[in-house]
């Protein structure tokens, strides 16, 4: 059974036949509006931060902190290519996961590349029933990666897990367009998740950089269930020297769920909090994860740092 097809339909059915109040209906629409353009998300985070001292504490801990962007490697000759989704929030909040990313490629010999003129997955815009828009987020990524695509590049690279997911199925999305149907197809077929990109054989060079310290593995719902991504990032961490600490009930979502996090927050914490008992029950120093919505949602309430993974191979 395809739920996330399932639940796209069950959410065009209820658009259709029930009207939101007035306030869901804005909260909706300024998410739409701000998160997938990051200059303007970057806007409201700055101004957030400045007033994070004059907040409620529950409010403050919803604000990300400040990240260093990380920089990136030099471009090597004659290296592999692919391209990178630069992603809206990710690309704001969290900096550092692809900066990291583009590291740990260029020792493997990729070079990454970003492509100009992509943005937004387009996830956003379709959990929310804005069809159209998430279309055109999608259509627009296409056109910015198609000549890179003609050129060569062998694959698209996605560190946010949720993101992964919605790429992976422009195909299906798109395939009543006849001009993206086509391309459409190729891009998800070439998609693929960092954990995808890197096997632990890779890593062997690297030695036990991670010596030891132990990790709690947040499997976001979008690696393990929709991806079916299973026991490969924690195998890469394995062989890096991390000791992965064990997780009950791994399978159960940490509450972030994309925008769910926002529009139903009472549910959500019960769930972060569920999931950060089970995180931390074993005494980790650090918790993984592998989907920015997971990583900003588990840190609101989290006494340890949250990361992605692939920050963790990045030394």
């Amino acid at each position: 059974m395809n739920y996330g097809r399932l639940a796209d339909l069950g959410r065009s059915v209820l658009e259709q036949t029930v009207r939101r109040p007035w306030a869901e209906r804005l909260q909706r629409r300024l998410l739409r509006a701000i998160v997938p353009y990051p200059m303007r998300f970057a806007a409201l985070l700055t101004l957030a931060r400045v007033a994070r001292p004059f907040l409620p504490r529950a409010l403050q801990r919803k604000i990300p902190t400040r990240r260093p962007a990380g920089g990136s490697p030099a471009s090597a000759p004659n290296a592999r290519q692919m391209l990178i989704l630069e992603g809206c929030a990710q690309s704001v909040a969290t900096p550092l996961t692809n900066a990291a990313t583009a590291r740990v490629l260029a020792r493997l010999g990729i070079q990454l590349i970003r492509a100009q003129g992509s943005g937004c997955c387009g996830a956003l815009s379709h959990h929310l029933s804005a069809e159209a828009e998430a279309l055109n987020h999608m259509r627009r990524n296409i056109d910015a990666w198609w000549p890179h695509i003609e050129a060569g590049a062998e694959g698209i690279v996605i560190t946010a897990s949720g993101c992964g997911v919605q790429v992976k199925d422009y195909a299906n999305l798109l395939r009543h367009d006849p001009a993206y149907a086509d391309k459409a197809a190729r891009v998800s077929a070439l998609t693929r998740d960092i954990a995808e990109v890197i096997s632990p054989a890779d890593l062997i060079p690297l030695g036990h950089i991670g010596r030891g310290q132990r990790i709690a593995f947040h499997a976001p719902c979008t690696l393990q269930h929709a991806q079916k991504i299973n026991g490969r990032v924690e195998a890469i961490l394995t062989q890096v020297g991390y000791q992965l600490t064990p997780v009950r009930d791994a399978h159960l979502c940490c509450g972030s769920a994309g925008s769910y996090s926002v529009l139903q927050p009472a549910l959500s914490q019960r769930l972060r909090d569920n999931k950060l008992a089970a995180l931390t029950a074993n005494a980790p120093e650090i918790i993984a994860t592998a989907n920015v919505g997971c990583q900003l949602h588990l840190e609101t309430a989290s006494d340890r740092p949250v990361q992605h993974w692939i920050e963790l191979l990045d030394t």
